[in-house]
This record gives C-alpha cells, sequence and structure tokens, in this order.
C-alpha cells in the first residue's frame, strides 16, 4: 500500500514495472476502485479497500475480509466518453486487442498466467489465442552490436491476423515499449510471406536485451538511445541504426528462401504491370530494382504506379546531383574516373529521357482509348455530346493564351496544330485577339499560323502571312446537316470573316491582308446521309477508305476535309502506330 501512495515507487522495479501505470488508469476513467484479500505471514486472510481519483487521491474505506481466499478485484469506472466511442465493444475483439498488447507475456521465458476475457455471454482465454495467432515458432537468435548482445524470439504469425504487416517490437522489462513496421526494409520483405509448403504467414521480431533494459524510460514508450551517431563516437555507441541493422540483416539470414520467392513474384508483378498499362518505366526498369526497391505481388495496381512513380523521381532527382557533380569539374583538373563517371551518367540521363518518351506517346494511346469510348452509343443507344467530345481535343472556352501546350490534343486531327502563333477554342470571333470582327459567332476551333512562305500562297511573297484552320465537330451519328447547319459552309464562313476582320498576329501586330493566305477546314462528323449530301454538293471526293471527304475550294483558297469520328481515330493510330508497337501497346 505504500509504494502504490509512493508517485515513483521501485517496489515492482525488478519485474519491469516502473510505477507510473496508476496514473494512465486515470487518463481513461473517472476513478478506481480496488478490494484486495491478502495472507500475512502466519496464513491469516485480511482485507483492503480503497478508492483512486484525480480529485480525491487515494480514499481508504476500511479493510475488512469479504473473501474466503486471496485476490483482489480492481473495478474501473466513470468510462470517459471519448475513449468509449473508439474501444471495441465486444469480448472477442477486447480480448484480441488485449491479447496483441500483451502478447509478450506469452512469449517471454516463464510464460503469463491464465487470462480470461469475460462478459455475461461468455468468455475467452487468452492463452488459447496463442495458438490462434502464431503460425510457427523459429528458433531464437543472438545479434551482438559493438559488444552488445540482443536476443530476437522469431515468430511465424498467420496471414489472417489483423495485421499483415511484419514487425519488430522493441521489449524492455518483460514489456512491449513500440512497434515498427519494417515492411520493405529488407528486400522482399513484404506482408506475406510463404514457406516450404506454400503456407502464408507473416514475420514478427520481438526483441530485447539488458542494453534496452537499462534505457527504457519510465513510462516504457520510448528508449534513451540515439537515432544515429556519428563522428568519434560512432565507435563506441550503440544507435537504433545500430541495432536495426544488425536485427534486419539477421532476419534477411533466417528469412532467406521465403524472401528469395518473394523478390521473384514481385518482379514477375512489376514486370506484367508496366508490360500491360505503365510502359515508360520499361527503359529504367533495371536502374528501379538496383535501388533495391521490391514489390508486394498482391499489391494494388494504384499503389504499384505510385511506388513507381516515386522511385523514377529518385532516379531523377540523383541523375541532376550526378550531373551538377560532373559538369562541375569542367574546365578544371578532371579526376581520373570523370571520363567513366561522365558516360555513367550521361548512360543514366538516356534511360530517363527515353522513360519521358514512352509516358507522352502511353498518353496518347489512352487519349484515344476514351476518344473511342466517346464515340460508341451506351447501353441505351445514346451517343456523347459534340462538347464531350471537343473538351478532348481541347478544353472550351480557352484560347492559346490560357492554356499550355500540353493541355490540347489537337494533334488527334492535325500534327501541325502543335506549331500555331494563336489558337481558340469555341470562342467568339469578337473574343478572340487576332480579329477585328464583332460577331458572335463561335467556331469550335480556329488557329492561326505564321511562316516566312505561306503554303499555297503564290511563288514569292515575302510577306509572313497567315494559314488559317477551322475545325468543326458535330455530335457523333447527328444526321441534321441541312442547309442552314452545312457546317462546310460554315467553316468558309469563318474564313471569310477572318480574312476580312484584319487579321493580326497573336501579339497585336497587323499582318497586310492577303486573300491568297490558305485556309484548312476539317468537319469532324460521322457520314450520316445529310452529310454526304452536302459533301457531294461541294464537289469534295470520298477518301480511299470511304470514312470521309475531301477538296479543295478555289473561291475560298481553301483545303476541306470531312473525316469520320472512325476515321479520325484510324489516322491517328495510324501515325502512332510505330511508337505503340515500340512499347507493346495495342494499336488496334
Amino acid at each position: 500500500m505504500k509504494s502504490f501512495e509512493t508517485l515513483d515507487s521501485e517496489f515492482k522495479a525488478g519485474i519491469g514495472c516502473r510505477g507510473v501505470g496508476r496514473l494512465l488508469w486515470l487518463k481513461a476513467f473517472d476513478r478506481i476502485s480496488v478490494d484486495s484479500t491478502y495472507q500475512d505471514a502466519a496464513g491469516s486472510l485480511h482485507g483492503r479497500q480503497f478508492r483512486f481519483s484525480v480529485a480525491e487521491e487515494i480514499e481508504h474505506l476500511g479493510e475488512h475480509v469479504d473473501a474466503d481466499e486471496p485476490g483482489t478485484t480492481v473495478s474501473l469506472e466513470g468510462f470517459k466518453v471519448a475513449f468509449q466511442q473508439s474501444a471495441p465493444k465486444t469480448i472477442e475483439s477486447i480480448a484480441r486487442e488485449v491479447f496483441e498488447h500483451c502478447i509478450w507475456y506469452f512469449l517471454r521465458p516463464g510464460g503469463a498466467p491464465e487470462v480470461t476475457v469475460a462478459d455475461d455471454d461468455g468468455s475467452v482465454s487468452l492463452n488459447a489465442l496463442l495458438e490462434d495467432f502464431v503460425f510457427s515458432e523459429m528458433a531464437p537468435t543472438t545479434v551482438d552490436v559493438k559488444g552488445e548482445k540482443f536476443t530476437m524470439v522469431n515468430l511465424r504469425f498467420r496471414s489472417s491476423t489483423r495485421s499483415t504487416a511484419p514487425r519488430l517490437y522493441w521489449c524492455a522489462a518483460n514489456r512491449v515499449v513500440f512497434e515498427e513496421n519494417i515492411t520493405g526494409k529488407v528486400p522482399g520483405l513484404v506482408g506475406r510471406l510463404k514457406d516450404e509448403h506454400g503456407a502464408e504467414f507473416t514475420y514478427v521480431c520481438y526483441l530485447s536485451s539488458g542494453f534496452l533494459d537499462e534505457r527504457v524510460r519510465a513510462d516504457r514508450t520510448a528508449f534513451d538511445i540515439d537515432e544515429s551517431v556519428s563522428g568519434r563516437l560512432a565507435a563506441d555507441d550503440v544507435s537504433f541504426d545500430d541495432i536495426r541493422e544488425g536485427v534486419l540483416g539477421e532476419v534477411e539470414k533466417i528469412l532467406d528462401v521465403p524472401l528469395r520467392a518473394v523478390r521473384e513474384e514481385g518482379k514477375e508483378r512489376v514486370n506484367e504491370f508496366v508490360s500491360r498499362h505503365a510502359p515508360r518505366y520499361r527503359p529504367v526498369l533495371a536502374r528501379l530494382e538496383a535501388l533495391g526497391i521490391t514489390v508486394d505481388p498482391w499489391i494494388k495496381d494504384l499503389d504499384l504506379e505510385l511506388l513507381l512513380h516515386r522511385a523514377l523521381q529518385k532516379l531523377e532527382a540523383d541523375a541532376i546531383a550526378e550531373g551538377q557533380e560532373v559538369f562541375a569539374e569542367t574546365g578544371s583538373v578532371m579526376s581520373e574516373d570523370y571520363q567513366e563517371r561522365l558516360a555513367r551518367y550521361l548512360d543514366k540521363l538516356s534511360d530517363i529521357n527515353q522513360s519521358d518518351l514512352a509516358a507522352y506517346v502511353s498518353r496518347r494511346r489512352v487519349v484515344l482509348d476514351l476518344l473511342l469510348k466517346l464515340i460508341r452509343s451506351d447501353d441505351d443507344g445514346k451517343y456523347s455530346r459534340e462538347d464531350a467530345v471537343h473538351s478532348l481535343l481541347i478544353p472550351m472556352r480557352t484560347d492559346s493564351n490560357e492554356i499550355g501546350p500540353d493541355a490540347s490534343n489537337l494533334w488527334i486531327i492535325d500534327e501541325s496544330l502543335a506549331f500555331h502563333d494563336y489558337l481558340a477554342s469555341d470562342k467568339t470571333l469578337k473574343s478572340m485577339s487576332i480579329t477585328g470582327d464583332d460577331s458572335i459567332k463561335r467556331p469550335d476551333i480556329l488557329a492561326t499560323r505564321l511562316a516566312d512562305t505561306p503554303v499555297l500562297a503564290a511563288a514569292g511573297e515575302k510577306l509572313p502571312l497567315p494559314s488559317l484552320v477551322v475545325v468543326e465537330i458535330k455530335r457523333p451519328m447527328r444526321n441534321d446537316a441541312s442547309e442552314g447547319k452545312n457546317p462546310i459552309e460554315q467553316c468558309l464562313g469563318y474564313v471569310k470573316r477572318v480574312r476580312a476582320g484584319g487579321v493580326r498576329t497573336a501579339t497585336g501586330r497587323p499582318i497586310p491582308k492577303s486573300e491568297e493566305s490558305p485556309a484548312f477546314c476539317y468537319i469532324v462528323a460521322d457520314l450520316t446521309e445529310t452529310m454526304v449530301e452536302r459533301c457531294e454538293m461541294s464537289n469534295l471526293r470520298p477518301t480511299h477508305d470511304g470514312l470521309g471527304y475531301f477538296g479543295f475550294n478555289e473561291p475560298a483558297k481553301a483545303y476541306i476535309e470531312v473525316m469520320s469520328f472512325d476515321r479520325l481515330v484510324n489516322m491517328a493510330m495510324e501515325r502512332n502506330r510505330a511508337f505503340f508497337d515500340k512499347l507493346g501497346l495495342p494499336s488496334a
């Protein structure tokens, strides 16, 4: 009793008690009631009752005997709401929580007493849970770290337990102080491993030593040990990094066979994912493996993509640092291995550049897949609106002053649209900075290009005349290209308005008027009955595949091409086929 009333009592220090556990009771409960029956040296029974709370501290309630044999009942009363809401409620979940927290008691030499969690509906024996948790025991091992001995109790837990992450439990004074997730800290050490019979298990290690006992803090939540030690102290002082390195090295030895199997499965998982979904990582895959990256064979695609992306970023950062070191020697006395380091750096840079190109090509394949989905009918036989297709090609109601060069996918229509002076998407002619027209008509896409010698213009022209590009997009399978809604006439009308309005460059400089400046009109629309009629009336010729029409309108000085959505996708696929094939991507 005197020890209980002493804040920093060392009465039970020999069995790991630090004298502060009773204070933690009052963090979650208002008060504690204790009813204890004990036996003196002569064999007589005595009783003691008291309450313990923050407000009243220790209240003695008498010393009478209420039992026929020694024993103690501790009642935790006034469960605080904040803890009550998140606490487990059933005896099964409570028993599992208590067992996982106190499992070291059951594993340490001497074991644990019989502990039962019970309520009115039944009971659960913690000792019996040991068989449910532990798949099999492994031989304990000892690691020497700078002359200090550390004992490792190695266990294989069943993978059906709550946590499947491999863990290292740091123990002191017969208690678990804290646990550490060691996933990935040994190549191949992931959530689930397999034994020689193919049965799955999770590895856990309980680490103990006199060194840890001496340095554990009073509240048993941490150690007075440096994370790492450098300088003159590094030779003698033991740090967490030193202990961890020794333990993980031993883990790699005792789990050699299952770790090698996981590494091989993880490698196959990465290769399969890269081949099917992320070819951009193919050029740098060997370098990523050299970084010591291992993959859980059961990892989700999203998590694997993030892991590979982080690894690639690290590789790029290392290449930048390496390049700075290499080029810092330029012009000075170079080291003997300079040429070798330069060649190694350039080789790494080449792989990274190939990865960037692969990412660019993969993105194109994804965009074409999205376009294919948009032009197909849904389960109700309905087609996407034209603005959905338009937004995939380029964001609507924007111009080249508002979006970057990577924001559009106009390469699907014409690769040369990337080289424009000004480009507008679904903006009124009045709002365009290149025209002086007051019309509120909205061409879907309008672009100007500057050239030293304009295409289709008379030879010998010296002025930088613009070429105009107009794109009209119609809803898939829309069949209303009547006289008032003829997209060919709409495109030619836009060309005429822009030319007449006084074309300027994107920076506002006037360009001399010229009716000779070429124009290119693209109409993206399925060849419905009315659309075919308009093409024939405009004297356009069918393409060789029958999926479009083309021709030149002499009065308007305009090349016209009408392409169905199928032709649009097919032509884009053909232009990129070589790249898709190189990366192993389907191009059909």
